[in-house]
């Protein structure tokens, strides 16, 4: 069983890669390089998706119509939403919503048209894994964690929300809190994997590292805190996933 690895930027990609194993090849599909090979004895396909929706949705495609993969699993960054997630920590979605999707009023808002959902669910036995993965890493979280957040990091399960915008203000993640009050964490991919991997029949799992808090400072120290914190949980939690030692 071959599961996909997918991630939105280089910096995730750059720290998985290295960890890369076994007969290793790449092949090339719809302008994305699609690394082959194998962590800790699992055979693994390694892909870096690119930003958004439609790159993330494409990607998944590609690999579970392409490669026939059985399983998606998504690792990257996020913004909290939720009131007790913050910095370091991880989210596992367990539901997945664009918000960003408006056809209303021929839909209601936020349902993808035509599938008569909304919301999405992420497979129950993978994000447990997940999950798992993850409360092992955070158990003792890179020493880089101190320079943007204190305490103690946690991992959270529940709604993740995406849309094609990077969202950087606190009016924003205002008006997300409150029209979807229990959304966890916001990025822009997540959803769209949801939904293809649902189409497929397939299933998948999301862990997403809370990088900023989706407000006026969400930008701030964002490439430094992917580089030096989010990449080196990528890696850690595939590694604690997949029984690396």
């Amino acid at each position: 069983m071959t599961l996909a690895i997918v991630g939105a930027m280089h910096e995730e990609m750059a720290a998985l890669l290295p960890v890369l194993g076994g007969p290793r090849r790449t092949t090339r599909r719809g302008g994305r390089e699609f690394h082959h090979g194998e962590i800790a004895g699992q055979p693994v396909i390694v892909v870096r998706c690119g930003i958004g929706k439609v790159a993330a949705a494409a990607t998944a495609a590609i690999l579970l119509d392409a490669f026939d993969v059985p399983a998606v699993l998504f690792t990257g960054v996020a913004g909290g939403l939720g009131e007790r997630v913050r910095v370091g920590d991880v989210v596992v979605g367990d539901s997945f919503l664009q918000h960003d999707m408006d056809a209303s009023p021929l839909f209601p808002r936020w349902e993808v048209p035509l599938s008569g959902r909304a919301r999405f669910d992420a497979d129950a036995a993978w994000s447990e894994r997940l999950a798992h993965a993850s409360r092992t890493v955070l158990s003792a979280p890179p020493a880089a964690l101190q320079d943007f957040s204190p305490r103690r990091p946690q991992v959270h399960r529940g709604l993740v929300i995406s849309g094609d915008r990077f969202v950087a203000t606190a009016a924003e993640s205002d008006r997300l809190r409150r029209d979807l009050p229990d959304a966890l964490a916001v990025e822009m991919e997540g959803a769209a994997v949801a939904q293809v991997c649902h189409d497929f029949g397939r299933p998948f799992a999301v862990a997403r590292t809370v990088s900023d808090r989706a407000d006026d400072a969400a930008h701030v120290d964002f490439s430094r805190f992917v580089s030096q914190v989010a990449a080196e949980y990528s890696r850690a939690i595939v590694l604690a996933l997949l029984g690396a030692t």
